[in-house]
């Protein structure tokens, strides 16, 4: 039975676009609900300034929270928010996710600076997590399509990837950020993706706007991926991307890798709980 390692990104990628602050008690509950089911690649929060994204506010008091066990993953998208990271984890075991788009469009609109300016932004981050033994993970937003500028050429993501790994040799998401992609245009982008890096080095993480994300990660599958991004609930989008409202659901996900003969460690059981979870976050603030 082959293995598949779902990350699970509702805690970060799926908070962070709803409306109102989450408090620390709900998301400590929420991530503990999710290790309870057996997800243990997870991405707990954020070290984004909370002008920009108040729903990340707190992320040192939910990690202070936390209790060791799984693999605890937050987002640093520069160097500011990596001495943010420096002080809440003196004394834990923690990786980090690091960010850059695909498009121009989407790299001023969410980072204000083009891909080349954000990749130089990123070299310090991932020399600094490399000095403190820090493992790094690599995100590329707008894999297949952008809202601003369109449909993305999979020798363009190709580049990314490449440029990201010459920094490090780190694992990469592929992110279809609006959940436009098709079977067929993710699978161009993964092949030529695929030149530059290997396939267990890579996951897909798609958005379900379409209708089309189990396609999509039917798709990676036969392309050789064996990693994917989920948010329990379906919980998510990007506050900088118009259209995308949410991830992939871990529990359709599950669901469908365990119908195949997949094998993911999740106990559906208790991920109904952590989904239960999942949803009344979001009713209570619909």
């Amino acid at each position: 039975m082959t293995d598949i390692t779902l990350h699970e990104v509702g805690p970060r990628d799926g908070l962070q676009n709803e409306p109102g602050v989450i408090s620390v008690a709900d998301k400590v509950a929420f991530i503990n609900a999710l290790s309870a089911a057996g997800l243990h690649e997870l991405e707990v929060g954020s070290f984004v300034s909370p002008k920009w994204v108040p729903q990340m506010a707190g992320t040192a008091d939910v990690l202070a929270a936390l209790p060791a066990g799984p693999n605890y993953a937050v987002l640093v998208p520069n160097m500011r928010g990596w001495d943010g990271f420096q002080a809440a984890t003196k004394q834990g075991a923690y990786a980090i996710s690091i960010f850059v788009s695909a498009t121009e469009g989407f790299s001023r609109a969410n980072l204000n600076c083009t891909i080349s300016e954000s990749l130089e932004r990123l070299k310090p981050v991932v020399a600094a997590a490399a000095d403190a033994g820090v493992p790094v993970r690599g995100y590329i937003s707008c894999v297949t399509d952008c809202p601003f500028d369109g449909q993305t050429s999979p020798a363009a993501v190709a580049k990314v990837a490449e440029d990201l790994r010459q920094i490090a040799p780190m694992p990469l998401s592929l992110g279809d950020t609006i959940g436009k992609g098709t079977p067929d245009r993710v699978a161009a982008m993964l092949r030529a993706v695929l030149d530059v890096a290997p396939a267990d080095q890579l996951a897909g993480h798609f958005h379900d706007t379409s209708g089309q994300a189990l396609d999509n990660i039917s798709t990676s599958l036969e392309t050789g991926l064996r990693a994917f991004d989920s948010a329990a609930g379906g919980l998510g989008g990007c506050p900088y991307a118009p259209g995308a409202p949410g991830n992939v659901a871990t529990e359709s996900v599950v669901a469908m890798l365990h119908d195949r003969g997949y094998s993911t460690g999740v106990d559906t059981a208790k991920l109904e709980a952590a989904t239960a979870i999942a949803r009344k976050l979001k009713e209570d603030r619909s």
